[in-house]
């Protein structure tokens, strides 16, 4: 497995700490697109943007005011080139390579996220990005989940296939998909319903950090939670609290009680189950009545059947209490994520790979406990009669994830990068 020689690390390295300074949260990666779509091109595959690896219709959680913002934003730094680029991307974010080795093969679709987090980065100077000189330049953003690591793993897998694919025997077509949103598990439902990937026969998706350390490879991981994010608006009637409160409608009477039901359903006997009103919102005034009420929730549950249990529990408090406090409510789908068993092939493959290098440790399982929108895509390949794997590549933390001092070892990227192109030889073999 060991193409060091082959890997441009160095390279592979600068991009991550390039994303890294400029991060962009979901549904409005302008630069980093452009910036993916720039470099892909430049190593001479065919890249797809816009509508073509984005279906509109199944989009969640875009704010449509937030985007033109960070459109016009980015459009003050672009090159000429790059706002074609811009232009050709409709408004959506995201983009997938295709590398096509002209033999007949199989299609391997590879994921790779590309969002960052609301999260304000540590400017101490004992934090890494700091030191080295590539701390995020923009004051409440931050990539604190890895996926500046994620996007640069993928640009130097598409390197490699420019440099060497044809040279390493491989048939087949190779599809780099490179989703916005993740954050939220918003931009997986809407890639997958693009069909960029129905002709797919394997997938595979991987996430640094998390539950492993360096060189720990956790081929099979398991518990992955379904989860579904809702915004619930409800709207009342506004009025003078002293004069008339009973012409007034209260929404954040009704927020209050929907959220207080919500924290009490009852968790499922099945499995795991959760929910979390993680934002309540309302009022304008001491002395007007609450015209205005939102809760921002999620749901997750160890399987779909237990996901949607919660969800329809959440749904119905919602629309019982806008109908007992006579308020008006508009509900909307903010994110979503299923579970996810890898198929074994796939395992065995990954674990085989990981058993022929000496220097890593061979994890075979360990429970992820937490949701993860690739498993939409995932899924999407298995429904099509292929298989898919997801894996943790283990690194250092400098903090836990979504924390504002968060970083990992950088020499994880080389380890996952060599994965995936031993798990494309292997899968891409000119005699499979």
């Amino acid at each position: 497995m060991n193409r060091d020689d082959e890997i441009d690390y160095k390279s592979i390295v600068e991009w991550r700490r390039n994303f890294h300074r400029y991060p962009e949260v979901g549904w409005t990666e302008f630069r980093t697109t452009v910036t993916l779509v720039t470099l892909l091109r430049e190593m001479g595959l065919l890249v797809h943007v816009g509508t073509k690896v984005i279906n509109p219709s199944f989009v969640m959680g875009r704010d449509t005011k937030l985007v033109e913002s960070a459109i016009e934003s980015v459009k003050k730094t672009l090159s000429l080139d790059q706002q074609k680029i811009l232009d050709e991307m409709q408004g959506y974010t995201g983009c997938v390579a295709v590398y096509d080795t002209g033999r007949p093969g199989k299609t391997v679709a590879l994921r790779f996220d590309i969002d960052c987090l609301s999260v304000s980065e540590n400017k101490s100077n004992d934090h890494y990005p700091v030191k080295q000189g590539f701390v995020s330049e923009r004051d409440g953003f931050m990539h604190a989940c890895g996926h500046d690591g994620h996007m640069s793993v993928g640009l130097g897998v598409a390197k490699w296939l420019a440099e060497y694919g044809e040279k390493s025997g491989l048939s087949g077509v190779v599809k780099l998909l490179f989703q916005p949103s993740e954050e939220g598990v918003r931009g997986a439902k809407p890639m997958a319903e693009s069909g960029i990937m129905d002709d797919a026969q394997y997938f595979l998706g991987m996430h640094l950090g998390f539950i492993a350390k360096t060189k720990e490879i956790v081929v099979n991981p398991n518990n992955f939670l379904c989860t579904k994010k809702y915004d619930f608006r409800f709207f009342g009637v506004p009025a003078h609290a002293g004069a008339e409160p009973h012409v007034g409608v209260n929404a954040l009477s009704g927020a209050c009680n929907a959220a207080t039901q919500m924290l009490g359903i009852p968790r499922h006997g099945k499995g795991m189950s959760r929910i979390n009103v993680g934002v309540i919102r309302a009022g304008t005034s001491r002395n007007v009545i609450p015209a205005f009420g939102e809760l921002q929730i999620e749901v997750r549950g160890e399987t779909e059947e237990i996901n949607t249990y919660m969800a329809n529990q959440a749904e119905r408090i919602a629309q019982g209490v806008a109908l007992g406090h006579n308020l008006r409510l508009e509900s909307e789908l903010m994110g979503e994520a299923v579970d996810l068993n890898n198929d074994q092939e796939m395992v065995d493959m990954l674990s085989s790979l990981v058993n022929q290098d000496s220097s890593l440790i061979n994890v075979p399982s360990r429970s992820f406990g937490g949701s993860e929108d690739a498993t939409i895509l995932a899924k999407r390949c298995q429904s099509n009669g292929g298989k898919s794997l997801f894996f943790v590549v283990g690194s250092n933390l400098a903090g836990g994830h979504h924390q504002s001092n968060f970083d990992f070892d950088e020499s994880s990227l080389l380890i996952a990068t060599k994965l995936f192109i031993a798990s494309l030889l292997t899968l891409c073999e000119s005699n499979k």
